[in-house]
This record gives structure tokens, C-alpha cells and sequence, in this order.
């Protein structure tokens, strides 16, 4: 149980923080060339775009991965309190 838990705890922060990157890298070449960056589509733009947040545009996401380390933390917690057999 305790590796089970260990592993939802850690591997979904690891993927949500690994997509947040590619999407920040992403926003970052834009802005170099001195464009404008559309979030939802995920391109260089001309026109100026407002500022969407990465947890706004993927709240499913990120509140998918927030439910799966609570998961893996009940689950360490239980491991550690369980005597292992």
C-alpha cells in the first residue's frame, strides 16, 4: 500500500508540473518573436490575447491531479500506520 500511495503522490504533481512547463515554454517563444500567445489554441497570434492562467483553461486537470495525491497521501498514511505482515 505504501508504494501504491507513493506513487499517486508523486507521479501526477511530476505530469501536471511537466505540462504546465510545455505550456509556459510554449507562451515564452511567442512573447521572444513578440507575439501574443492564444492559450486555447495554443499558438502565436498578432492580435493582443488576454492572460489565462494554466489551472483555469484545465481545471479538470488540475483538480484531477490535486484528488490523486490527496489519494496517494491517505494511502502512505495508511501503509505506515498498518503493520506490515
Amino acid at each position: 500500500m505504501l508504494k501504491l500511495g507513493l506513487a499517486l503522490l508523486i507521479l501526477p504533481g511530476v505530469v501536471l508540473m511537466t505540462l504546465f512547463w510545455q505550456d509556459l515554454t510554449l507562451m515564452r517563444e511567442c512573447m521572444a518573436q513578440g507575439l501574443s500567445f492564444d492559450a486555447y489554441a495554443q499558438t502565436c497570434s498578432e492580435t493582443e490575447q488576454s492572460f489565462v492562467p494554466f489551472g483555469q483553461r484545465n481545471p479538470t486537470l488540475v483538480n484531477s491531479v490535486m484528488l490523486l495525491s490527496v489519494l496517494g497521501l491517505a494511502c502512505c498514511l495508511y501503509g505506515l500506520y498498518v503493520k506490515a505482515r
